[in-house]
């Protein structure tokens, strides 16, 4: 994060740190001293949205109230005293005026589309500008939850999850799921923002007769450092071990068909995918793994060595965390999907499985879309969808 430099005091910045466990605030002068920690919680400060015309006041975005909340927040620099000045519960994305005095508070919410509001620096609501009419009334959806429920594998740790019923769902029936995945840095899934952060594939496959399910798992954003750091040195593991705690939770829903349980996603996702079907086989019958990565090995520098450290450092951690030494367990279908030209998960990841299960006399579908880098994107995307779909309806 960059420092962030007080205009009235040139001398003095903000400072971003994880140091206890969790992204807050601290006060430093140019000599680097600390003169005080500004924030401080089992929650996170997201990002700073500005600051008054005095600079006596600061205004930030955090988990405080819940992880799967962005709400927006001022700071007295004096007191320390923080008050909340969005509205609601939500994902909320604020703007502060230039001189300080009011914010433009743009936001979603599981079932709200899109809201903003104006409000003052002390949170009051001045006026409602914009709550946006339902952009899917017209479409036959079915009902989406966020699920608070199940916990980590270590027994202790709260994940959030989301499950999507599809339309005229009946208690009495037996569906097919998909679990769409990604697990890894960077990034939430579960959110209190529309639709629950689902998007509109998962919920055209809900409308397809399936019940959609996702789960963030230790490893993902938003959480602090000790959730963010459980895969450290050893990605897939932990990751796996809270991935099958939603599956366990899938399986005890009783109008889950668990001889009709599939997978889904892309990069990490992909490496996720391809994981739970090696690692944790006939838990699931049908895969599809987007630009997995196989071997971290030969993925990029500066994002493996950050979480993986070097292969001579860490040469058990790369070899617990290579597919290659667990094609010989493959049960079930799994698509394989790779853009020729990605240069993030290189060809040669998915290439080299396909060589590997050749040698295991495992059989695998694989498609390849000529000219695309990581992301499959344009026309083409429409390809691909359409082929994950039939995929899972064709097997599942």
């Amino acid at each position: 994060n960059p420092l962030y430099f007080l205009s009235k005091n040139p001398h003095e910045f903000i400072y971003f740190s994880q140091r206890d466990g969790w992204m807050h605030l601290y006060k430093y002068n140019d000599e680097g001293k600390l003169i005080s920690q500004l924030t401080k919680g089992n929650w996170l400060v997201n990002d700073i949205i500005g600051m008054d015309a005095e600079e006596k006041h600061i205004f930030f975005h955090s988990t405080m109230e819940s992880p799967v909340d962005i709400a927006a927040y001022s700071l007295d620099l004096s007191t320390l005293k923080i008050v909340k000045v969005s509205q609601g519960k939500g994902t909320h994305n604020a703007v502060l005026s230039p001189g300080g005095k009011y914010l433009l508070d743009k936001f979603s919410a599981s079932t709200l589309p899109r809201q903003i509001d104006l409000v003052n620096a002390n949170g009051t609501l001045v006026k409602t500008l914009l709550k946006a009419e339902n952009p899917l009334k017209d479409y036959k959806l079915g009902e989406t939850k966020l699920i608070t429920s199940i916990k980590a594998a270590d027994g202790k740790t709260m994940l959030y999850a989301r499950i999507i019923l599809p339309p005229n769902f009946d208690p009495n029936k037996k569906y097919p799921s998909v679990t769409y995945l990604y697990n890894g840095p960077h990034a939430q899934m579960i959110t209190n923002s529309w639709l629950c952060g689902s998007n509109l594939w998962m919920q055209y496959m809900a409308q397809q007769g399936f019940i959609v399910f996702t789960i963030d798992g230790r490893g993902s954003s938003n959480r602090g450092l000790e959730f963010e750091q459980a895969i450290f040195r050893h990605c897939g593991d932990n990751e796996m071990a809270d991935q099958l705690e939603g599956n366990k939770y899938l399986r005890s829903l009783p109008y889950v068909d668990t001889a009709r349980m599939g997978i889904h996603g892309w990069s990490y996702g992909g490496f996720m995918t391809t994981t739970m079907m090696l690692k944790s086989p006939g838990t699931y019958k049908v895969a599809a793994a987007g630009g997995p990565v196989i071997d971290w090995k030969y993925y990029e520098i500066m994002y493996t060595e950050r979480y993986m450290d070097m292969p001579q450092e860490n040469p058990d951690g790369f070899d617990h965390a290579n597919l290659l030494n667990y094609v010989k367990n493959l049960r079930g279908k799994l698509l394989i999907i790779h853009g020729t030209v990605d240069p993030v998960v290189v060809w040669q990841h998915s290439l080299m499985f396909v060589k590997k299960c050749v040698d295991e006399g495992k059989q695998i579908d694989y498609f390849v879309y000529p000219g695309h880098p990581h992301n499959i994107y344009g026309k083409d995307r429409v390809h691909l969808m359409t082929k994950i779909s039939e995929y899972f309806k064709t097997n599942l």
